[in-house]
C-alpha cells in the first residue's frame, strides 16, 4: 500500500479510469434516448434538453471550480467527484418512478452526475499535467484516449446487456456503471495527488481574459467540443432512425466506431506525437472532421454515412487533449482557473453541437441528417481559428 501512495504511475492509473467514469456520464445515456421517448413519452427536444442540461451543469462547475478546488483542495474534489456520479447513475434508476414527473425525475439524476462529470473534467488533466513526467502533450493524448475505450466499453457492454436481458433492464446497467466511480474514489484515496502550481500562485480569471491566445483556445475548445459531440451523442439515433439500421449493429457501427477511431488517434498521438508538429495535426484533423460531417448528412448510402460517423471519430481525437497541451505549453501559470475555463468551453461547445443537431432535426421533421449537415460550422470555424493563430505566430516571427 505504502508504494501505491508514493508512485505516481498509479496516479495516472487512477486518471485513466476517471476518464473512463466520464465517458459513462456522457455516453450511457444517449443509448438510451429512443427508449426514453417511448417509455416517458418524451419529445426529440426534450431528449436535446438532457443533452443541454448535462453539459450545461457540467459548465457551470467549471466556471465556479476555480472560486473553491485550490480552498478545498484537489484531492478532496476529485474524490467527491466520484461519489456524485455514482449517486446520478443511481438516481437515474429511481428518480423517474419516484417522481409525480418522469423527466423530472431524469434530469434530477442527469444534474448529479454532470456535477461530478464537471469536476472530473476540471481537475483530471492538471493532476497528470502535474505528474513528474516528460512529453508532456503525449501524455495528454494518451490519458484522454481512455476517454475513448470507456465509450467503447460503454457501448459493447450496454449492447450485449441489451441484447440478453433487454432493454426494460437498463436500470440494472445503470447500477453497474455506477460501481466503477464508486471504485476509482476508493483508488484516489491511496494515490499521491499533486498539483500544478502552488496554491495562489496560478493566474486568475481577469489574468485570463486580457490574454489574446486564451481567447483563440477558448474558441478552439468550444469548437472541438461540439465537432465532437455532436456526432457522438446522436450517432446511435442517427444509425437507428435515419439509417434504419437495428439498434444493436447501430450502436456498434455507429458510436461504437466512433469512439475506437477517437481512441485511436489518441493513442497514436501518444505514442508519436514528439515526432509530430501538434498544430498541423489539429489543421489536418479539422479539414478530415468537416469532410466527414458532409459523409455522414449528404450521402443516402447507409456504408458512407457510417463512415462519415467513424471518420468523425478519427478526426476530433487529437482536439480536446491538443488544446489542453497548447494552452499549459502557451500559458504556464494558468493552473486551475485555465483548466476550468478550458473546460468551459469545451463544455459550451458539448452543449451547443448535439442542442444544434437536435433543433435543426426537429425543423426539418426529424430529419437527423439535416442536424448533422448545419453542425460542420463547428470543426470549419476551429480550423479558421487555427489557422489565424499559424499566421499571427508566423507574423510575429518575421
Amino acid at each position: 500500500m505504502e508504494r501505491i501512495r508514493n508512485n505516481y504511475t498509479h496516479t495516472k492509473y487512477a486518471c485513466y479510469i476517471a476518464y473512463v467514469t466520464q465517458a459513462v456520464v456522457n455516453n450511457f445515456v444517449p443509448l438510451l434516448f429512443l427508449t426514453f421517448q417511448k417509455s416517458f413519452s418524451i419529445s426529440l427536444n426534450q431528449i436535446a434538453t438532457l443533452v443541454t442540461i448535462n453539459f450545461g451543469v457540467q459548465m457551470a462547475v467549471d466556471f465556479s471550480s476555480s472560486l473553491f478546488v485550490d480552498k478545498l483542495g484537489c484531492g478532496n474534489c476529485v474524490k467527491a467527484a466520484h461519489l456524485l456520479v455514482a449517486a446520478g447513475l443511481f438516481g437515474l434508476c429511481f428518480f423517474p418512478t419516484l417522481l409525480p414527473n418522469a423527466f423530472f425525475g431524469i434530469i434530477l439524476a442527469v444534474v448529479l452526475y454532470a456535477v461530478g462529470g464537471g469536476l472530473l473534467e476540471v481537475l483530471v488533466s492538471p493532476i497528470v499535467e502535474a505528474c513528474p513526467t516528460e512529453k508532456k502533450e503525449s501524455e495528454m493524448s494518451l490519458l484522454h484516449s481512455f476517454y475513448c475505450w470507456g465509450h467503447v466499453l460503454v457501448i459493447v457492454c450496454s449492447t450485449a446487456f441489451f441484447a440478453v436481458f433487454g432493454l426494460e433492464n437498463w436500470r440494472i446497467m445503470a447500477c453497474i456503471w455506477a460501481l466503477i466511480p464508486i471504485l476509482n474514489f476508493l483508488y484516489f484515496c491511496q494515490v499521491p495527488i499533486p498539483t500544478l502550481v502552488e496554491e495562489g500562485q496560478g493566474m486568475k480569471i481577469r489574468e485570463l481574459a486580457g490574454t489574446g491566445i486564451f481567447w483563440k483556445l477558448f474558441l478552439m475548445m468550444l469548437c472541438a467540443g461540439a465537432s465532437e459531440q455532436g456526432m457522438s451523442q446522436w450517432a446511435s439515433a442517427f444509425a437507428e432512425s435515419s439509417l434504419h439500421i437495428p439498434k444493436a449493429a447501430g450502436d456498434l457501427l455507429g458510436p461504437c466506431a466512433f469512439a475506437v477511431m477517437m481512441g485511436l488517434s489518441r493513442l497514436f498521438f501518444g505514442k508519436r506525437g514528439e515526432k509530430i508538429k501538434l498544430e498541423k495535426f489539429i489543421d489536418l484533423s479539422s479539414i478530415l472532421c468537416i469532410s466527414s460531417y458532409l459523409l455522414a448528412s449528404l450521402f443516402d448510402q447507409p456504408a458512407l454515412c457510417l463512415l462519415g460517423c467513424m471518420l468523425c471519430g478519427l478526426s476530433v481525437g487529437i482536439m480536446w487533449p491538443g488544446c489542453f497541451s497548447i494552452s499549459a505549453k502557451k500559458l504556464r501559470n494558468g493552473g486551475t482557473a485555465m483548466f476550468a475555463l478550458l473546460a468551459l468551453a469545451g463544455d459550451i461547445g458539448c452543449a451547443a453541437g448535439p442542442a444544434l443537431v437536435g433543433n435543426v432535426a426537429e425543423r426539418f421533421g426529424g430529419e437527423l441528417k439535416a442536424g448533422l449537415l448545419a453542425a460542420v460550422v463547428f470543426p470549419a470555424l476551429l480550423l479558421l481559428c487555427n489557422l489565424l493563430r499559424h499566421k499571427k505566430k508566423e507574423t510575429n516571427a518575421n
